[in-house]
């Protein structure tokens, strides 16, 4: 597990003629077959999948495209063998030297239940995605059978697998696990929960070595040492080695920095001494007496050695050493997130030597990325002090502290950034995690239905760089061990099966600074405390749920890291004790604050209801859905029929609420497609035009609107609480990033383009932001400034009203400080008479809030717009938008007549990136253009990830809420889109048609009678369930 793709280490040579000490797999000839030998084809090498392998053979078209996700079932049926001739690697190695050569086979990742074979002797059955395998091969592979001399990796099908697991009938069955698309099975194979369906995601079921593998010979003996530039022996990236070799590989390794003293249940001294713990598990092919083990961190002048115990043979099991080096706290810079501080990091150099008859010769040398930082999760009872004096309501605590300060987690939620991670990039990723920062976020959470994410590429086969840019940029990652929304069995074949998956994953993750925790899993706790209050023999359940989160999997992550907490579930009540680790559960006294919360709401005539919001210590989930955007549609709709908002395939990929079954396309899309719907309607003007693209572009990119607008208000609700009695100080947003092109909760669409949320997203996670808190059942507006930082901050804020010409009616300043982590009240009114410009409705105006701020030497600004009335009463005016383009991907906005609400500019297919003001240089759209306040963007490109490297300034697509139901011509002839799609149909027809001819005659409308009636969607109103 080491460490990055610039690091340098040293083996020691052995016999010439010796060569590919690291032989990457990738480089034999592989094929892909499946069980009945109908398709065999070349295949790519790990890493691949089987999908992946069948695209590029061209047997499949790209699995993300129209209803694919459906018609390409027959591969997760189906069992594949991938197979390749070592001849390749094999004639390297001398059988006849009189020291024979060990070799590992050493694999990253298979996905997931596979039978390994080498040299046509069976090496290992494997049913474990999360793990890493090495074995010691180097028996077979000098005695091949006659006719094999293959390595062959035979994957059986998941879903049959865990299906069969999941019907024995010893196997304990379970309340609720009713699953997503393929029935609740993911509970009974260790593998992505997400691979066989979610509510915002296919389900591909995917199976091959999805990360890469290696061949390593390891020499018998220590010779001449030769320097070797490149990675060490973990996961190299580079194909050769040049003829080296050495005696030790090294298969793990942890680096674990902490307070002398400070454990899972004491919390750091923060004068206390460092304690780095470095710890190296090995696979030896000699047994090396009084080794040494050399730590160094070079810009920190500071170096020492440690005797290690004697190194035996171990080939077949990996043997661990470890040193525990002590530095003083004021010698190294601590590690910041970016919005508090600077994420400081140092190399540290790891040598481990053996004694020779001149001097001591290293036999592994390598270079790796870490940092110095505390990370608590404060959990114990708010003193009476802090009750009585701060007025914090009574209960527990439950936020992080970074180097013994509270802070605010502003942030979100990631999952899978592919549904195949083979052929995820770190491009990709950097972009969704640099958009994270810039959107201010400071904290991401690692969903436990995913994967573990990985270190880098170059770290345990990671494929893509995560943790190590997490590192760099100073965004926190709240890690989450695999398991989610299900209960899950308990019994000696899973936990021996678990015990080294955890334990691999917390020692490679320990280094990062970044990591601020563990979670057991995902949303399971409420699950399971409500089997306790509503099963039958619920007890039973909750009693294996303390074995398996409160017991085991604490036990095992608590014994790796010193540096980080655990809990056992992202949504908790809590603990009774630390020490000894207790769960709260349902033990409190009422009216207290226990834990933290997560809110999903999908009626949105309460979206802006405050008394509908948790009022909770920390938020980790909290969202609504929206649509794609239309360029994203194009990415994966191939007919022009399909491009309306409930066509058959826009709806066969909206799995909210989920089918629950393998009923295609999914029987419950109307529901989700209805929530989006309905709150477009109560919310903003409805989309209808005359132009079909037009209409079901807006009607997309409305859905969006509404999304920011209501997620947004919840972030403001949440942040304000830090200076509340509940002490709100965390909101992490669900979710980030998508795993495909459909209907989903992401602020970010899957090619990486950002949705109208994520810009939204930067103004209110400001440092310091402003906010209209308005509560339409009294008619009450309150404005706060909010501020994050940890020190007193000085501003000034302006509100103006305005009419929807433009016209500026009122104007009122004010001039605040607001305290550490807390808020201030600028204004509070009540009564609309007494709240709006004298003589005004409340449809005829809105309010614009600005507020400015020095942070940190630099100059902080933030805006929001406050309408008294929904804006689909709002008399909105024709803005008549001019756009002034330059060459340089520059456009000035103008509006030329009214006030352009929720000014949006779009760059065109085939790009990605995002528009950043020209005076503030922060990320910016989707605003109020204001007649007489122009606004100048530049498009920032991401070179990486777009196709079109020169867009045309032509291309670039402006909108505002006027042309939800005016055609773009002729005041703002950019609105134009590409000639595809159909009018829309009303959806209370769709239900009547649902009815009567079920989904064959759903394709038959939505193919010919949609053209010819009907117009716009409309409110889905389903029948009552018996």
């Amino acid at each position: 597990m080491l460490l990055h793709s610039a690091l340098s280490f040293v083996l020691l040579s052995v016999a010439p003629g010796v060569s590919a000490a690291i032989y990457d797999v990738a480089q034999l000839e592989w094929t892909l077959k499946n069980q009945n030998g109908s398709i065999q084809i070349p295949a790519s090498g790990p890493p691949s999948q089987a999908h992946l392998d069948l695209l590029k053979a061209g047997i499949i078209t790209e699995p993300l495209l129209e209803i694919n996700d459906f018609t390409q079932r027959w591969i997760v049926n189906d069992n594949w063998t991938y197979t390749a001739d070592l001849t390749p690697f094999t004639r390297t190695l001398d059988f006849n030297s009189t020291t024979f050569n060990t070799t590992l086979l050493v694999l990253y990742g298979i996905d997931t239940v596979a039978n390994i074979t080498v040299s046509g002797h069976p090496i290992a059955w494997v049913n474990n995605q999360f793990r890493q395998y090495t074995f010691d091969i180097s028996t077979a592979i000098s005695a091949p059978s006659p006719s094999d001399n293959n390595l062959t990796v035979s994957l059986e099908s998941a879903f049959f697998y865990a299906l069969n697991v999941s019907t024995r009938p010893d196997v304990e069955q379970f309340p609720g696990n009713g699953g997503f698309e393929y029935p609740g099975i993911w509970p009974m194979i260790r593998k992505v929960a997400s691979d066989f369906g979610w509510d915002w995601g296919p389900a591909f079921v995917p199976a091959g070595i999805h990360k890469p593998a290696y061949l390593v010979t390891l020499s018998p003996s220590i010779g001449q040492s030769v320097p070797q530039t490149g990675t060490p022996p973990v996961s190299p990236s580079a194909s050769n080695t040049d003829d080296v070799s050495g005696p030790i590989f090294v298969e793990e390794s942890s680096i674990d920095i902490y307070k002398q003293g400070q454990n899972f249940s004491v919390p750091p001294n923060q004068n206390a001494d460092w304690i780095v713990n470095v710890t190296l598990g090995l696979r030896s092919a000699v047994a090396i007496s009084q080794s040494s083990l050399s730590l160094s961190f070079p810009e920190l002048n500071l170096t020492s050695s440690f005797e290690t115990t004697d190194i035996p043979i171990s080939t077949n099991d990996t043997f661990w050493i470890t040193a525990l080096w002590s530095i003083p706290d004021h010698i190294p810079q601590r590690w910041y997130p970016h919005n508090l501080g600077t994420p400081k990091l140092y190399n540290l150099n790891v040598v481990l030597s053996a004694p020779s008859s001149n001097n001591s010769l290293s036999i592994v040398n390598f270079v790796t990325r870490t940092g110095f930082r505390t990370i608590e999760l404060a959990q114990t009872r708010y003193s009476q002090a802090d009750i009585d004096q701060r007025g914090i309501w009574p209960g527990d605590q439950w936020h992080f502290k970074v180097n013994g300060k509270a802070f605010y987690a502003s942030g979100n939620n990631i999952i899978p950034f592919d549904p195949f991670y083979a052929r995820t990039s770190t491009d990709q990723v950097r972009w969704l995690l640099e958009s994270a920062v810039k959107a201010g976020h400071n904290m991401l959470r690692v969903w436990g239905g995913g994967t573990y994410q990985p270190s880098s590429a170059s770290v345990a086969g990671g494929v893509y760089d995560f943790y190590d840019i997490c590192d760099e940029l100073g965004l926190m990652a709240w890690s989450e061990l695999i398991f989610s929304d299900a209960l899950y069995p308990i019994n000696d074949f899973l936990l021996e099966n678990l015990e080294p998956e955890v334990r691999q994953n917390v020692r490679r993750v320990n280094r990062h600074p970044s990591v601020v925790q563990w979670a057991g899993g995902n949303e399971i706790e409420g699950i399971v405390i409500w089997t306790d209050q509503w099963v039958e023999n619920g007890k039973h359940f909750l009693d294996e749920y303390v074995t398996l989160f409160q017991d085991f999997l604490f036990g095992i992550v608590t014994s790796e890291t010193h540096s980080l907490p655990y809990t056992d579930c992202s949504t908790t009540k809590g603990v009774l004790s630390l020490d000894p680790y207790i769960l709260r559960f349902s033990n409190g006294t009422p009216g207290e604050i226990y834990g933290n919360s997560e809110r999903y709401n999908y009626d949105a005539s309460v979206a802006f209801d405050y008394s509908s919001y948790p009022v909770s210590r920390f938020v980790n989930e909290f969202g609504f859905h929206s649509m794609p955007s239309f360029y994203t549609w194009e990415e994966v709709l191939l007919s022009a029929e399909d491009f309306s908002f409930n066509s058959t395939v826009v709806m066969s990929r909206e799995h909210h609420p989920p089918a629950a079954s393998l009923a295609f396309p999914n029987p419950n899309a109307a529901e989700g497609q209805s929530e989006m719907t309905v709150a477009v309607e109560l919310w903003l003007p409805t989309p209808g035009t005359t132009d079909t693209n037009q209409t079901f572009a807006q009607w997309c990119w409305s859905t969006q609107v509404f999304q920011s607008m209501t997620i947004v208000s919840e972030v403001a609700w949440y942040r304000h609480g830090a200076g509340q009695s509940e002490n709100n100080l965390g909101a992490l947003v669900w979710q980030l990033n998508d795993i495909w092109q459909a209907p989903s909760w992401a602020s970010i669409e899957h090619s990486g383009r950002w949705k109208v949320l994520h810009y939204g997203l930067t103004e209110i996670f400001a440092p310091v932001t402003i906010y209209p808190f308005w509560t339409a059942s009294n008619e009450t507006l309150q404005i706060l400034a909010i501020s994050d930082r940890w020190e007193d901050v000085n501003g000034s804020a302006q509100a103006t009203w305005y009419d929807w010409m433009g016209r500026s009616l009122k104007t009122t300043s004010f001039d605040f400080t607001v305290p550490t982590l807390n808020n201030s009240l600028l204004y509070e009114a009540q009564g609309l008479n007494n709240i709006l410009p004298n003589g005004r409705d409340a449809a005829d105006v809105f309010l614009h809030l600005n507020v400015t701020a020095n942070v940190d030497g630099k100059k902080v600004t933030s805006e929001q717009f406050f309408t008294p009335t929904s804006l689909a009463n709002a008399h909105l005016l024709d803005p008549q938008i001019s756009v002034t383009r330059g060459q340089d991907l520059t456009f000035t906005l103008s509006a030329k007549g009214g006030v352009g609400a929720w000014t949006w500019i779009d760059h065109p297919s085939g790009t990605i990136g995002i528009f950043v003001d020209k005076e503030t240089g922060s990320p910016s759209n989707g605003f109020y253009l204001i007649p007489g306040i122009d606004r100048t963007l530049s498009f920032i490109l991401n070179p990486a990830l777009s196709k079109v490297k020169n867009p045309d300034p032509a291309d670039f697509v402006v909108r505002s809420l006027w042309n939800n139901t005016h055609l773009g011509e002729p005041s703002n002839p950019n609105i134009e889109l590409p000639r595809r799609g159909l009018p829309l149909l009303p959806q209370p027809f769709w239900c009547l048609i649902l009815a009567a001819f079920g989904f064959l005659g759903l394709f038959v409308i939505s193919k010919y009678i949609v053209p010819v009636f009907f117009t716009r969607p409309q409110p889905i109103h389903l029948p009552e369930s018996d």
